[in-house]
């Protein structure tokens, strides 16, 4: 069954099919001629036997039958003769046991026969004796004359069976047969050989195909030979080195697009028209998890778009342009952005959409509404107490000289409020800038902390609440900048005195890390942060206490300021808080400072 589905075999079956075809056509051919050419010469040889026989007769009238005699004996026992006298035998060479019985009836009854007698025209032909005479299957070669024999018309008949003829047939064909076989046989080895000649570079290319099929391109064909064939080679090599660059610039190219998706910031999404996902990047399967966990399905089980983006593309099949969205998962707001996606013939197959988390531009949208507002209410009662109490002491309405100190006090403390607030707003914008420079010392840490406390000792103790400094290393020294980390404990500190009741105390910690630095920990036991707040204590504008209680309440931008510093110094700030039992912050330095100049 292969060999008939292969080459070799198709190629093997067509020669021989087409030898075999010649073969038979020819030996027909042979066979026929030969057969014509023996009747042919039995005739000719009959005719001029015969013509003999008549010469002879005529010439020795006297002696007719022995000349008859002597001339049936010289044309051999394949050759009969029969002379007729119109239905009676003059002579016959036909014996007894002779195949041949051959009666006057059986040549006049054969119209052709019978023009010897009637027309007295020489007849040769081809004919098979009666069945009746005994001789079924029996052909015989006739040659009919007719013959002045003792002054009348008689017809000489010669007789020459085909047996021989047909046994020379037959070995004539059997020759033929074997010649044929042979040439088959010959036929088969040479197609064979061609078709391995053939087929053997094309079982290469077959190999080489499959192996360049499974992605190995350096697999070349050996040219084994200089005609089509190898001319075929020399392609299938230029075209195996030109798939092998297209397949890698197609690599290249994907693994380039592959990258660009993965860095974007935004999602992308590439969907068919039935919604099915073609392609994502990491910020789109954000947005997909976010989505099917809201809507409460699995996103491993689900390949489909989200609806809100298959509105968006029926809308840009419709109006044929992009569409753009939003919407909010997961308190986040995302942007959406679909286009659609055509083939060469302008026909849309898809859609492209892109994802954009909206939500630091929603909140910085609110932070800078809420700066304006937080700023503008932060300035407006100071200018309206200035404006109040200038107003009084203008048009004299203090009544003793201690009334209007009072009223310049008040005014002097609230213009140092508000001076307090531009150069915190200040100092905050140029940390957040990054425009800031820190001056790197390396500090010795007991002295310094111990320093810091003492200036607040006074103001503590008035409150009645008790400050102290615990060290874990006297010794030890580290590398910052001491003047901005002094502003950072101050503000922890001051926070902490203005928050904690008396009685209470304040305690500033110092402790090292191997793994995270310097730690230093504010702690105090006032009243606590609530923990709704928590995590925003560091943004700006922020206040524990609500009411804003005048002499009480800071700027709100202290712990912002804070914050920045300690990221300035590659640090890190943190809150705990219990409500009623006290907030500690800790502040870490990395190790790595130590290197800062």
């Amino acid at each position: 069954m292969m060999l008939w589905g292969s080459v070799v075999g198709k190629l093997w079956a067509t020669i021989l099919l087409l030898v075999s075809f010649v073969l038979i056509v020819l030996t027909v051919l042979l066979v026929e001629f030969f057969e014509n050419f023996q009747i042919e010469n039995i005739e000719n040889d009959l005719t001029k036997t015969a013509e003999q026989i008549i010469k002879v007769t005529n010439e020795h009238q006297g002696s007719s039958n022995e000349v008859l005699q002597i001339a049936s004996e010289l044309i051999g026992n394949e050759t009969k003769m029969i002379i007729l006298n119109d239905d009676k035998m003059v002579f016959s060479s036909i014996g007894g046991d002779n195949e041949f019985e051959i009666t006057p009836e059986l040549i006049k009854n054969d119209p052709e026969l019978l023009k010897v007698f009637t027309e007295r025209k020489t007849v040769k032909k081809e004919m098979a004796l009666s069945e009746d005479a005994g001789n079924e299957g029996l052909s015989a070669i006739v040659v009919g004359i007719p013959l002045e024999l003792n002054g009348e018309q008689d017809e000489v008949f010669l007789f020459q069976s085909l047996e021989s003829m047909e046994e020379t047939t037959k070995s004539t064909t059997q020759f033929i047969l074997l010649a044929a076989g042979i040439a088959i046989i010959l036929t088969t080895i040479f197609a064979f050989f061609l078709s391995t000649r053939i087929n053997a570079p094309l079982v290469k290319m077959r190999e080489a195909a499959l192996a360049i099929a499974r992605g190995k391109f350096d697999t070349k064909v050996p040219i084994l030979t200089q005609d089509e064939i190898g001319e075929l080679a020399i392609a299938f090599n230029q075209m195996r080195k030109q798939l092998k660059f297209n397949m890698n610039a197609l690599s290249q190219e994907k693994e380039h697009l592959s990258s660009i998706l993965s860095s974007m910031a935004d999602g992308v999404i590439t969907f068919n028209k039935d919604g099915t996902i073609l392609e994502t990047n990491p910020p789109a399967e954000r947005f997909l998890q976010s989505w099917y966990f809201e809507k409460g399905y699995n996103r491993e089980d689900n390949v489909n778009v989200p609806l809100v983006l298959m509105n968006l593309f029926d809308e840009s099949e419709s109006f044929d342009k992009e569409q753009v969205g939003e919407i909010t998962l997961q308190g986040r707001n995302w942007g959406l952005i679909v286009s659609p996606l055509y083939t060469n013939g302008d026909n849309i197959r898809g859609a492209v959409a892109i994802i954009r988390d909206m939500s630091d531009e929603r909140r910085m949208d609110k932070l800078r509404t809420d700066f304006i507002a937080n700023v503008s209410h932060e300035l407006r009662t100071p200018i309206s107490m200035l404006q109040g109490y200038s107003e009084a002491i203008v048009d004299d309405i203090a009544g003793s000289e201690e009334e209007k100190v009072e009223m310049a006090r008040i005014i002097y403390d609230e213009s140092l409020r508000m001076g307090r607030l531009i150069n915190d707003l200040l100092d905050l914008a140029k940390l957040e800038s990054g425009k800031m420079n820190l001056s790197y010392e390396c500090v010795p840490i007991s002295p310094y902390l111990k320093r810091i406390t003492s200036k607040f000792s006074g103001l503590a103790k008035e409150k009645g609440i008790t400050i102290s400094a615990s060290l874990q290393e006297d010794q030890i020294q580290w590398h910052f900048d001491p003047d901005r980390i002094e502003q950072v404990l101050t503000n922890l500190i001051d926070n902490a005195i203005r928050h904690t009741p008396p009685g209470g105390n304040i305690d500033v910690i110092q402790r090292t890390s191997d793994r995270r630095g310097l730690i230093i920990d504010v702690r105090d036991s006032g009243s606590g942060i609530p923990e709704e707040d928590l995590p925003f204590v560091f943004e700006r504008f922020y206040k524990a206490d609500k009411a804003r209680t005048r002499g009480r309440s800071g700027t709100g931008l202290g712990l912002a300021i804070v914050k920045n510093i300690i990221n300035a110094h590659d640090g890190y700030i943190s809150v705990n808080s219990l409500p009623n039992k006290g907030t500690t912050f800790s502040i870490i330095l990395p190790r790595i400072m130590e290197n800062a100049e």
